[in-house]
Parts: C-alpha cells; sequence; structure tokens
C-alpha cells in the first residue's frame, strides 16, 4: 500500500511545490478516492464491473490521461521561488478523480481482499479490513505529502526545480504504467 504509485507520487509533488497546509485539500481527495476504491473492492462493485469487458479500458484511458495531465503540470511548475501565494494547488476533485483512477489502488486493495483473512465470518473480516486499510490510507498518503513538503527547500533553485519537478513527473507516469502493465 504504501509503495510509489500515481497518489503517493503526485502528493509527494504537490507537498514540494505547494507545501502541506496547501495540499491538504488534494490529500483529502486523495484519500476520499481512495476510500471509494475500498469501498467498492469490500463490497464487490469491482467484481461486477470487471464483468462488463469495456468498462476496464476505459477506466484505464480516464487514469491515463488525469496522471499526464497532472504529470505535465508537475512538470512545468515554476520553482517556489516563483510562486505566490495564489499559484492554485491540486484540489479535492483532482484528487478524488486520481484516487478512484489509480490503478496501483485498486490491485493492492484486491490482493489484501484475496489474501488476508483477519476475522471468522466473511462480514467481520471485510469489515476488520476496511477499517485496517482507511488507517493504512490516510496515514501513508499523509507521510507521502509530509515528505514531499521536505524536498521544498531544493525547489527554490530554479535548475534543482526544473529537475526535480521533470523527475518527479516522470516517475508518476513510470510507477502508474507499471500497475496498468503488470499481469
Amino acid at each position: 500500500m504504501g509503495t510509489p504509485g500515481p497518489a503517493t507520487i503526485s502528493l509527494t509533488a504537490a507537498g514540494s511545490a505547494y507545501g502541506v497546509r496547501r495540499s491538504l485539500t488534494y490529500l483529502a481527495g486523495i484519500i476520499a478516492g481512495t476510500t471509494v476504491v475500498l469501498l467498492a473492492v469490500a463490497t464487490g462493485i469491482t467484481a461486477a464491473l470487471l464483468a462488463v469487458p469495456a468498462v476496464r479500458p476505459v477506466l484505464i484511458a480516464a487514469g491515463a490521461g488525469y496522471i499526464v495531465w497532472l504529470a505535465y503540470h508537475i512538470a512545468t511548475a515554476p520553482p517556489l521561488a516563483g510562486q505566490g501565494e495564489g499559484s492554485a494547488a491540486p484540489g479535492l476533485a483532482g484528487g478524488a478523480l486520481l484516487g478512484v483512477a489509480n490503478p496501483k489502488a485498486w490491485v493492492a486493495i484486491a490482493a489484501v481482499f484475496a489474501s488476508a483473512r483477519l476475522a471468522s465470518g466473511a462480514a467481520f473480516d471485510a469489515a476488520a479490513k476496511t477499517a485496517v486499510l482507511t488507517v493504512m490510507i490516510v496515514l501513508i498518503n499523509s507521510t507521502w505529502l509530509a515528505a514531499g513538503a521536505s524536498l521544498a527547500p531544493l525547489l527554490r533553485d530554479p535548475g534543482r526545480a526544473r529537475w526535480i519537478n521533470g523527475a518527479l513527473a516522470a516517475v508518476l507516469v513510470a510507477a502508474a504504467a507499471l500497475t496498468v502493465v503488470r499481469p
């Protein structure tokens, strides 16, 4: 759950570019979107969606489009010294969209539900997994945001900022691509 992926990399980039405080709504959106994924897996909606062959490519295309758009904005973000307080960090809706469209979230959460057993009854097991994963979603994503904010001093230099922003954007796209092409 905590390894680099589209949501965690984008939170790192948002934290480094905008700071923790200005990225909190984006964090809340990612948490909300990932929680939607968690609930979809826990309730079996995922199995129903995957039973419709046309749905998977549409979801992948929507997620990939948003990730590329986000990576572009990360790569082209100005150095921190050039950003005023009016510079807008990604918002709640963008975070929620990435949380839902994040292929790594679907795979990781489905893997937990398919492999781990926390309680003897099916309903108790699903409830326990949902509770544990919800706490993990909040802690892991908050940690990645804070880690990104720790990069902020490096982003005050325009040359370093361009390099770091470009690297974060490339890693974001690569993490998403690796998640989609894995068997």
